[in-house]
């Protein structure tokens, strides 16, 4: 029996562009166990970020697209989850994505607080005061925004895509270990 909590078989994402097609991920294969840290290492372009996002079904269509494989957490197919169960269940409550440049993800109408709770109130259906509580003050720095936004409802698979420095590095994926170890 395979205990792997997340387990990718055959993945290809593709991108479909008038100069034709790209094969962003082509055949990737991969597995991490609980309490695993897998580094996804590559140079720039080589499909790193396209993988990760590919778990979630993060892949704009068009002009990307999943056109095969499989991607199991948990033992479900995430790729044949119906879009509101991936979203409800899997997006934020048990996977969460910490991407390279939070601020590009926050939008500048709201204020930190409102959006760093709304995973808070949208995965442990709690209202307002909550988060904030049980955040505690996450700070006004891009990288304390990110961890309260990504952490903040402790996912079995954590995706962080971080860069050190002058180097970018590619995202890395960490498993929660399993209970009772």
């Amino acid at each position: 029996m395979n205990n792997a909590l997340l387990r990718i078989q055959g993945l290809r994402t593709y991108f479909y562009t008038e100069e034709g097609v790209v094969r962003a991920a082509d055949g990737v294969d991969l597995e991490i166990f609980p309490g695993e840290t897998l580094g996804l290492v590559g140079e720039s372009g080589c499909g790193k970020t396209v993988t990760a996002k590919s778990i979630l079904r993060l892949i704009p269509d068009p002009p990307g697209r999943v056109v095969e494989g499989s991607v199991f957490f948990e033992g479900r197919d995430l790729l044949k989850l119906d879009r509101r169960s991936l979203r409800r269940e899997i997006r934020g409550n048990r996977i969460s994505m910490i991407f390279q440049d939070p601020m590009t993800s926050l939008n500048p109408v709201y204020t930190v607080g409102e959006q760093v709770s709304e995973a808070f109130r949208a995965h442990r259906r709690i209202g307002r005061p909550g988060p904030a509580r049980e955040c505690g003050n996450p700070g006004t720095g891009r990288d304390s925004i990110a961890r309260a936004h990504g952490a903040g409802v402790s996912p079995s698979l954590l995706g962080r895509h971080e860069a050190a420095g002058h180097d970018r590095h590619g995202p890395g994926l960490s498993a929660r270990p399993a209970p009772g170890r």
